[in-house]
């Protein structure tokens, strides 16, 4: 027999646990500040759930269950509640919750992480989809300080753009588009996740990682670079490590040195003639072949970027070609870069 189990945030019943031979109700835990959305269908599944569970014991045992068909009838009176309009409480108590409905003042003091803030109820729960909203719908405990603001453990630096877009849709500028999209991200806001999305420069970042998701394993190559140079940096008690990259872009950089014309003209070869072609350059990492307008100095200029944003310094320049023989008269010219990763 399954065992139900309590919302960690408002004690309704959510979910039922592996097999069990007790049946008990779990009591809820101190509720956190992200409150997750759109629990009351889950709620409602597992209650449903659990009944029809109840329904097939045997009657020696109905004795035990009795508490149990009683806490679901509590829960779903919550959800028919939860679920109207504004999901405002509908006055029941909440099931293991640490308070009933919670009354909040038309002017709400705010400590996030620290940093104070003042704004109207009503611009706290603008989108009733957010997790602020959920916070603050009277469903939730909220701790407060020593005085009386209500308190979230998240840094605050940029809580006040936040703010800003809930009053009047305010945008950050670009310099702090990045940061308020993550704090978007964890407040749930919707609206605002769309409108940084087409500010730069996440807009741009979309077409980048379009280009990259060609290569899908761009990520683990980049790891590689990392890594290889970390390596020989502490094997050679250095300060900066060199590597070969090879980066090319058509899957044909081969041309026969008697045939200078060749080398403007695509190469058609059949399959088995392509096996011929077909080798590793003498590198530490190889990125290509790719289908795309973007050229390979645009991969480098990936490769410069993601690296910097790791804390390296970062030079490259081209040493040549791999010009490894391949058949008959013809030679690799895949072009062949040597990064200069620096520690300190």
């Amino acid at each position: 027999m399954a065992q139900p189990c309590l919302c960690l945030l408002c004690g309704v019943l959510v979910c039922a646990w592996p097999e069990s031979e007790a049946v008990v109700l779990t009591s809820a835990a101190s509720p956190c500040d992200h409150c997750l959305l759109g629990t009351e269908a889950t709620c409602r599944r597992a209650a449903d759930q659990w009944s029809a569970a109840l329904a097939e014991e045997p009657r020696d045992r109905a004795p035990s269950t009795a508490p149990v068909l009683s806490s679901l009838n509590d829960s779903r009176l919550l959800l028919e509640g939860a679920g109207k309009g504004t999901r405002e409480h509908s006055g029941q108590p909440v099931l293991g919750g640490p308070s009933s409905s919670r009354v909040f003042p038309e002017v709400v003091p705010l400590n996030i992480g620290g940093a104070h803030f003042t704004t109207r109820l009503s611009t706290l729960r603008r989108y009733e989809d957010t997790m602020l909203a959920a916070m603050f719908s009277g469903r939730h405990y909220i701790p407060t300080d020593s005085e009386g603001r209500y308190f979230i453990d998240r840094d605050g630096t940029h809580f006040g753009d936040v703010l800003n877009f809930l009053r009047s849709g305010d945008l950050p500028p670009r310099e702090r588009v990045r940061a308020v999209h993550k704090e978007a991200q964890y407040y749930a806001i919707g609206p605002l996740l769309e409108q940084l999305e087409n500010m730069q420069p996440l807009k741009g970042e979309k077409v980048r990682q379009a280009f990259l998701g060609l290569m899908p394993y761009y990520k683990d190559h980049l790891e590689r670079i990392v890594e290889i140079a970390r390596l020989r940096a502490v094997q050679r008690k250095a300060r900066f490590a060199k590597l070969k990259v090879c980066v090319f872009k058509e899957e044909m950089p081969v041309t026969p040195y008697e045939c200078p014309l060749l080398s403007s003209l695509r190469f058609e070869r059949s399959e088995s003639d392509g096996q011929l072609f077909e080798h590793h350059c003498e590198v530490d990492v190889s990125f290509g072949p790719w289908e795309a307008v973007a050229d390979v100095y645009d991969l480098l200029h990936c490769l410069v970027t993601d690296l910097s944003a790791q804390g390296l310094t970062v030079d490259h320049q081209c040493i040549g070609v791999c010009d490894k023989h391949l058949v008959n008269h013809y030679y690799c010219k895949r072009p062949i870069y040597e990064f200069k990763i620096t520690w300190w």
